[in-house]
C-alpha cells in the first residue's frame, strides 16, 4: 500500500485538526499580543486585581485554567488577599509603581494555571 493511501485520513479528522491547529495557534497570538501591550506575564506568572482592588500574582495561561472560571478575558478566582471570590483581570504591570509591584509578588494564589 503506498505511503498517500495509509495516510488518507477521513473529512471529519482533517477537521478536528484543522481546529486543534486553529485554536493552538490563536491562544499563542493572543499570548503574544497581550504581552506587547504590557501584560508582562502573560503565559505565566501575572498580576491580577480583583473587584475589590487587590492585587496578587496567579499563573495565567490563556485558554488553560484548573483553579478560576474562565469569562473571556476575566476570570472567576479566589482572591488571597481578601479571602473571597471574585472576578480578577491582568493588570499592566507598567501601570504599577514599584510598591505595588512588590506587594503583588509577595501575594501568590496556589501555583496552578
Amino acid at each position: 500500500m503506498s505511503k498517500c493511501a495509509r495516510a488518507n485520513h477521513s473529512p471529519a479528522t482533517r477537521c478536528r485538526v484543522a481546529f486543534v491547529l486553529f485554536a493552538g495557534l490563536s491562544l499563542v497570538g493572543f499570548t503574544v499580543v497581550a504581552r506587547r501591550r504590557g501584560y508582562s506575564g502573560m503565559g505565566g506568572n501575572t498580576v491580577v486585581r480583583c473587584r475589590d482592588g487587590h492585587m496578587f500574582t496567579t499563573i495565567w495561561i490563556p485558554g488553560i485554567s484548573f483553579k478560576s472560571l474562565r469569562l473571556g478575558w476575566w476570570r472567576l478566582q479566589y482572591c488571597p488577599v481578601g479571602k473571597h471570590w471574585s472576578i480578577v483581570v491582568p493588570v499592566k504591570v507598567t501601570d504599577l509603581s514599584e510598591e505595588e509591584r512588590e506587594a503583588a509578588a509577595r501575594e501568590r494564589d496556589i501555583r496552578l494555571p
